[in-house]
């Protein structure tokens, strides 16, 4: 939890953040403190640590030749080991004084992210328990206000890794809605779950093709945020995936691909922490979140290579690959958005490998109909350091879904399978629409810095930044 103090006491644990080596002799150091930490910066480090037996200190240098969102990107990374020194001397809390006042806020919440853990199914679950629970920043800038959204945003980001990182066995399409209905009673917004009949009685035929072959019914989650102060006359609506366990269909995958694949729920997942941390903060912001949600499996009567399907809009689909399942079940809920009557339509999903291999594992792919809203997402993506590639959506792309026995086939040649993913969504959209391939940065198989290990939450900051500079 982030707190604002007018001061601190001495003997407490204390981050100094300088942007000068001047500003060294204004810290409450003492003259043998100083010059540890004016030698070790002149060896061209930028991170201290001083242990005083009882409490540490840190002084940290924020390189001003740097650009500032590198800048920013390297005090997150260094705010992540601070946690982790602190983890290891079990100390629990942490103020920061930050003397240009232009950086305590994003340490702050680096610091916060990176004391998440994921225990529930250890027995030990102290062990596992990282020790920082308080963090402080010294500050006569910062409001309230400030200190009140940035603690919703790391919230909604724990909310979205929480369900990432939970197994089928335990987080089924089922109990996923059911998760959303008490997420809306601990934060405020509204909750609709449609079970199979009624998804049935709007013939989601993707949904329900992709779920034929699982024992748990799917569900359709509609989730909703209307403030009476909200400053937009239109819905923003947000469409998550939520597969909750992609197994390939009968076009199994094949092992190695399958032990993550409980991260398939990521867009899904980063829906539902947008709109946590968005109804948390109080953000005037009138919002819908569509999350259609199953596992995909071989089982039962499953959908097969050739089968073809009639989708929500009434549009028919050849099925050609079983694990091209994503695109089915967003397509559904992309036309159904259309209700809302949208300013801006995005959906987030970990979409195809393709992505993965085009632009690695650290970046979005971003595609879309509207220059406008890419532009201002990516311009946000550097902010937050969750980067967005821009692919096109050529025409010619689209002449690779073209089928002989209906409107479209779900997948193109092997050449360029994120962009005929995007084409393919394209077609069931006819507002500003923006797509997020997330399938490279929603889940990591070791520690990476302050995104921890696991399920990121990838797309939350994005988001939920992007909306408020624009709306708020």
């Amino acid at each position: 939890m982030i707190k604002l103090i007018s001061k601190h006491k001495q003997n407490e644990n204390i981050v100094y953040i300088i942007s000068k080596k001047t500003q060294i002799k204004k810290l409450e150091l003492s003259n043998e403190e100083q010059n540890y930490v004016q030698k070790i910066f002149e060896n061209k480090s930028d991170f201290v640590h001083i242990n005083s037996l009882s409490f540490s200190k840190f002084v940290i240098l924020a390189n001003e030749e740097k650009e500032i969102n590198s800048r920013l990107e390297i005090l997150r990374n260094l705010a992540n080991k601070t946690v982790n020194i602190l983890n290891e001397l079990k100390y629990t809390e942490l103020n920061i004084l930050d003397l240009s006042e232009k950086y305590a806020l994003e340490f702050a919440e680096a610091l916060s992210l990176s004391t998440y853990s994921f225990n529930k199914y250890f027995k030990n679950k102290e062990e596992k328990t990282i020790s920082l629970k308080s963090i402080n920043i010294i500050s006569e800038k910062l409001s309230e206000k400030d200190i009140q959204v940035k603690n919703a945003l790391c919230e909604g980001v724990f909310v979205a890794r929480d369900i990432i990182n939970e197994p089928v066995s335990f987080m089924t399409a089922t109990k996923l809605g059911q998760e959303v209905e008490s997420l809306a009673k601990k934060f405020g917004f509204k909750a609709e779950v449609f079970d199979k009949g009624k998804i049935e009685s709007l013939k989601m035929g993707g949904l329900l093709a992709v779920n034929r072959g699982s024992v748990e019914p799917p569900t359709f989650s509609v989730l909703s945020y209307e403030p009476k102060n909200a400053v937009n006359e239109n819905y923003i609506v947000l469409v998550g995936k939520g597969l909750v366990f992609d197994t390939g269909g009968i076009n199994l995958k094949p092992s190695g691909s399958l032990e993550t694949m409980k991260s398939d729920k990521s867009g899904g997942a980063a829906v539902i922490g947008v709109i946590s941390a968005i109804a948390k903060a109080k953000l005037p912001i009138k919002i819908i979140g569509l999350l259609p949600s199953t596992d995909n499996r071989p089982g039962n009567n499953a959908y097969v290579p050739e089968d073809i399907i009639t989708m929500h809009d009434g549009t028919t689909v050849e099925v050609m690959n079983t694990d091209a399942e994503g695109r089915l079940i967003l397509a559904d809920a992309l036309s159904y958005a259309k209700k809302f009557n949208p300013d801006l339509v995005i959906d987030i999903a970990t979409l195809t490998g393709a992505a993965v291999v085009a632009i690695g594992e650290s970046a979005t792919a971003v595609m879309g109909n509207s220059e406008k809203h890419i532009s201002e997402l990516k311009k946000t993506g550097f902010e937050v350091w969750e980067r967005l590639v821009e692919l096109p959506l050529w025409e010619d792309f689209g002449e690779q879904l073209k089928s002989p026995v209906a409107d479209m086939k779900n997948i193109g040649t092997r050449w360029g399978g994120a962009i005929t993913a995007g084409k393919f969504l394209e077609h069931f959209t006819d507002y500003n629409w923006v797509h997020l391939d997330i399938a490279g940065p929603a889940f990591t198989e070791k520690n990476d810095s302050y995104r921890g290990k696991g399920g990121t939450g990838v797309g939350v900051r994005l988001i939920f930044n992007y909306l408020l500079k624009t709306f708020e």
